[in-house]
């Protein structure tokens, strides 16, 4: 399942969530997978989900710019800036920014399971690309 081939990928990178190699049986329990869950709630299995799905690219410049893309379960992307923990999603805009209920949206929880288990699509471009990728993104929220 999702669990046990999330964690299967994080191979030695468990830790960083908490979890030791013989909490990664996909049993949840106090294993790894739990603790996610418990800090993140429901998020956390839609943000592994987009990992195994291999949804996030990282797209970098040569000025050294990095965004994050994720393409959401809706089929709509999602530019997300790890730096200053933002996604252009609505869940962010609603739940994160306004409400404050959530820490994170699905879309940076995957960016930043993505950054741990090494499992970001890379994509180079030149510097105007990216910022037509951003201006383009600003447009679609107008």
């Amino acid at each position: 399942g999702v669990w046990r081939h999330g964690w299967r990928l994080a191979g030695g990178h468990a830790a960083v969530c908490g979890g030791g190699a013989s909490e990664r049986d996909g049993r949840g329990g106090a294993g790894g997978g739990a603790k996610l869950k418990f800090v993140f709630g429901s998020s956390a299995i839609q943000a592994l989900d987009l990992v195994d799905r291999q949804s996030i690219t990282l797209i970098s410049s040569p000025s050294g710019r990095r965004v994050y893309q994720v393409l959401g379960s809706s089929g709509k992307t999602y530019t997300c800036l790890a730096s200053c923990h933002y996604c252009s999603c609505p869940a962010f805009a609603f739940s994160v920014l306004r409400k404050s209920d959530s820490l994170l949206c699905k879309h940076l929880l995957a960016v930043y399971l993505s950054q741990v288990m090494r499992t970001c699509q890379q994509l180079s471009v030149s510097d105007k690309q990216l910022t037509d990728i951003l201006l383009t993104e600003k447009k679609e929220e107008a």
